[in-house]
């Protein structure tokens, strides 16, 4: 197998994991935010904290992408799957904060 083949199946797995851990963390995330509706704060904390979990092992790979010669190709799969995993973050720093009001409200309605 030629360096070029290993390179790529690397570039592949990189992907790939950028994707799923992505994927994962976003999920988690929307979780954590329907946990929260329901008043289950513990819950939401934990499905956040597994969350950001999800999205330090996307950014593991993230990191080798960057540290690799792979990050010399420009490819469309590569910066979707960049995509994926930022955009994950995002939505869960969002829900954070949601959840920091939902629980807010609970509090007051509950006094």
């Amino acid at each position: 197998m030629s360096n070029d083949n290993i390179e790529m199946m690397e570039l592949e797995e990189i992907i790939y994991n950028l994707v799923l851990h992505g994927g994962n963390a976003r999920a988690e995330a929307y979780e954590a935010l329907e946990a929260a509706e329901e008043g289950r704060f513990e819950d939401a904390k934990k499905h956040l904290e597994k969350a950001d979990e999800e999205f330090y092992e996307g950014h593991d790979y993230q990191n080798k992408l960057v540290q690799g010669k792979q990050s010399q190709v420009p490819n469309f799969l590569v910066v979707h799957a960049q995509d994926q995993l930022m955009t994950a973050l995002a939505e869960k720093n969002l829900i954070s904060r949601l959840i920091n009001l939902y629980k807010r409200v609970y509090d007051l309605e509950n006094k």
